[in-house]
């Protein structure tokens, strides 16, 4: 069998028609953005400018060479441009966040109903008064009304998503309920799609439309159920090694493709496969977001630059030469920008939200240009449409889409919202800096043992609400059959006030079955450490080991010499020890944060070492003590004065062997920068102290005997020597003598984690 090919002439063809079409997407697509459009404005004007429009009037035989009479009618830049489209929408879908809707409750849901019932319901009222002359060949009115009716009222979530993120309010209260409305939007237009399809040609009575129907419920069925199951097991699969950027980007295509191949066989638009496709793999937990980002810059450079540049080739502004067309063009435009505005401010109102936002969701729902482009498209493939609705349909969507930015900001300028969104927003703004307590995934490896309860308590008070955990259980239990789990209930009952799934790995192979799904996804590793010292090793084989290897951070957990309970009752004083580094940083964030969920008092301190003969006789200032500590009350030497006999050496002293007061400017610096941290994190009771000795370790130590703290945060960077890990003489003192719960959050080797560690600093080899 010989695949057919085509001519020489239709590949230069080809490629001329999408050298132009790119160059002149992105050309006004930059020129929209820095105007600020949304880039598919441009991406539309770039095909009405090679189009018979402009190319076509300025110089018929050329655009006769570039687009051959009746030449988009099954050519190949038009199969491009469906694969454009199906691409397009997987990022699309990945994006849009079903969840949402349901967590905002009654306002998303007022919102999202009425902007799509009233504007749908004013597009059929307008669409049965249209002229017949702007049917198509079908003369389908049913179908005809139905389009009109969805192109009216159907908002573009990608356009949305972009006019938001333009005026970074995508966290912002009225930025999140246009989203969710955007997405309930794109389903809607999607079934209008479907339900327009269906009905198109033969009719309902044909049984087309049930046929489609039941097939388009039986696909998102299956789609997610065991669709989602395959999805996430073949994007686990992939990253079983690692990070898999290439294997990962393959699964999205090829999971498009099959999705978008079974919606176009039930006879419904294979660009909802493409849709459904993004929905499964933005839900899936394996998901590498590399991958999609990778796809997102594909989208951006080239797919919907060709699909919209390609949609816009259609339009011929001699259609609106007619009055009768150019009138309707002219009330089906003002029609859905008030109707949008109307149903989305009036469900807003009915929310109970504040008029500023109502106004807000209804110029920003106004966005339009994706779903716009596919129903026109639908409506010409089905014969609904005649050319000139569809430039109807085009022109409407580049113009409320050209209006909505400029309005939107002036709405918003200087508008900051209510006191509970600012705070919210702070909070996410909080988390994005940090350097481990995320909202990211936690693994818990874990056979229920005493250290591993502490090590899970820790990691519920620090780590926000949202953060999931996955708790790990390897091997079999004690005196058990082979492959029977350890018993990890009690460890989940810790974590109970969050997400919380449990795992059990019947291998031998503790260390590589943890690094193997450390891979799958998480931001952190908590483990506790052995419950006796094992001979040769900081703290056990498998740790030390994980330690040295793992990809992502550790928080290695230590309970309290002498506990004599599983966990201990609270947690009432923290001390955590800083230097200004980045692995400092991560310790001040669990400290910081678990003391806002607790209440703990916290206090931060900074060692500064020097020689026995420097520190001899030193002069210092003290801050005070944790309140109910030792010391709490007593009076602090004045400058100048030196420490009372008996007095713990504490206070400000420079750095330096030689003093000076840019050493004590340092150390006041480092500590003002902790403190303010902690306040950021909600810490409320922190106090600070600078003490003063010949190495950081034992001095904090002391430290936490005379506070009485019963928790000690440190930070570090993992190094190996000689192949075995080494956490700094500081935390392994502290390890080895404080009486204390220690926890350690320790950074990957960057040689070692990749990606995992990069560019944070060492700490200090104290």
């Amino acid at each position: 069998m010989e695949l057919p090919a085509l001519s020489n002439h239709s590949l230069v063809l080809l490629w001329v028609q999408l050298a132009a079409l790119i160059l002149a997407a992105r050309t006004l697509g930059a020129l929209a953005r820095r105007w600020g459009q949304p880039p598919v404005v441009g991406e539309l004007l770039a095909g009405l400018i090679l189009g018979p429009s402009v190319f076509g009037q300025l110089w018929p035989k050329g655009f006769a060479w570039f687009l051959p009479p009746g030449h988009l009618q099954g050519d190949p830049l038009l199969t491009v441009a469906a694969l454009s489209l199906v691409l397009l929408l997987v990022v699309i879908g990945a994006e849009t966040d079903l969840p949402l809707i349901r967590s905002l409750g009654r306002a998303a849901a007022s919102v999202s109903a009425l902007s799509l019932a009233v504007p749908f319901a004013a597009g059929l009222g307008a669409a049965v008064l249209l002229p017949a002359t702007l049917l198509g060949p079908h003369h389908n009115r049913l179908v005809f009304a139905l389009l009109i009716a969805g192109a009216v009222s159907v908002s573009s979530l990608p356009v949305i998503a972009k006019i938001i993120t333009g005026l970074g309010a995508v966290r912002r209260n009225f930025g999140q309920l246009a989203l969710a409305a955007g997405t309930a939007n794109d389903v809607f237009g999607f079934l209008v799609v479907a339900l327009a399809t269906g009905l198109g040609g033969a009719g309902a009575a044909s049984g087309r439309l049930a046929v489609a129907l039941a097939g388009l419920v039986f696909l998102i069925v299956v789609a997610f159920t065991g669709g989602q199951r395959a999805v996430d097991a073949m994007l686990r699969h992939v990253r079983r090694l690692g990070p898999n950027v290439t294997g990962s980007l393959g699964i999205c295509i090829a999971t498009a493709l099959v999705a978008a191949a079974a919606t176009q066989a039930i006879g419904v638009e294979g660009a909802l496969g493409g849709f459904l496709a993004g929905v499964l793999l933005g839900r899936s937990r394996f998901q590498q977001g590399e991958g999609l980002r990778h796809l997102d810059r594909l989208s951006t450079a080239f797919l919907a630059p060709i699909y919209f540049s390609t949609a816009g080739l259609r339009v011929n502004l001699a259609d609106l030469a007619s009055l009768p067309v150019l009138a309707s063009f002219v009330v089906l435009t003002a029609l859905a920008a008030v109707a949008k505005f109307a149903g989305a401010a009036l469900g807003a109102r009915l929310a109970r939200l504040p008029g500023r936002e109502a106004f807000a969701l209804g110029v920003g729902l106004n966005g339009r240009g994706a779903l716009q482009v596919i129903l026109a498209t639908a409506g010409l493939a089905t014969g609904a449409f005649g050319q000139q609705a569809y430039t109807i349909v085009i022109l409407l969507s580049i113009v409320t889409s050209v209006a909505t930015p400029p309005l939107l900001r002036s709405i918003v300028a200087g508008w900051r919202g209510s006191e509970g969104e600012q705070a919210r927003l702070e909070k996410e703004e909080r988390l994005e800096r940090n350097v481990v307590v995320r909202g990211q995934r936690l693994l818990l490896p874990s056979r229920g043992s005493p250290n591993s309860l502490v090590a899970a308590e820790v990691l519920d008070f620090a780590w926000p609400s949202e953060s999931p955990v996955t708790i790990l259980s390897i091997g079999s239990a004690p005196g058990g059959e082979r492959g029977r789990a350890h018993d990890t209930t009690t460890v989940a009952d810790v974590l109970a006030n969050r997400q919380v799934e449990q795992r059990h790995v019947p291998s031998d192979h503790v260390l590589d079955s943890i690094l193997a799904e450390a891979r799958l996804g998480y931001g952190v590793i908590g483990v506790g450490a052995a419950e006796e010292p094992v001979a040769g090793h900081l703290l056990s084989p498998v740790v030390d080991d994980l330690l040295a290897r793992s990809p992502i951070p550790l928080l290695v957990v230590r309970r309290a010499h002498g506990m004599d309970r599983s966990l201990p009752p609270a947690f009432a004083r923290a001390l955590v020890p800083v230097v200004g580094t980045a692995p400092s940083r991560a310790a001040q964030e669990v400290a910081a944060t678990l003391s806002s969920h607790l209440g703990t008092a916290l206090l931060v301190m900074h060692v500064v070492t020097r020689p026995p003969a420097a520190a001899a006789g030193v002069v210092v200032r003290s801050a005070p003590a944790l309140a109910g500590g030792p010391g709490a009350g007593a009076p602090s030497p004045g400058p100048g004065e030196p420490l009372p006999a008996g007095a713990a050496r504490t206070g400000v002293g420079p750095p330096g062997a030689g003093g000076g007061r840019s050493g004590t400017d340092a150390a006041h610096g480092v500590l003002k920068e902790a403190e303010a941290l902690a306040h950021e994190h909600g810490a409320e009771n922190v106090q600070t102290n600078v003490r003063v000795g010949m190495a950081a370790g034992p001095e904090i130590v002391l430290a936490a005997e005379e506070s009485e703290a019963d928790l000690v945060v440190l930070g570090t960077t993992v190094r190996l020597i000689d192949g075995r890990p080494f956490l700094g003489h500081t935390v392994e003192h502290v390890l080895a003598n404080c009486p204390a719960t220690v926890a350690v959050v320790v950074l990957p080797d960057p040689s070692v984690a990749g990606t995992g560690g990069g560019g944070m600093p060492a700490p200090d080899p104290a």
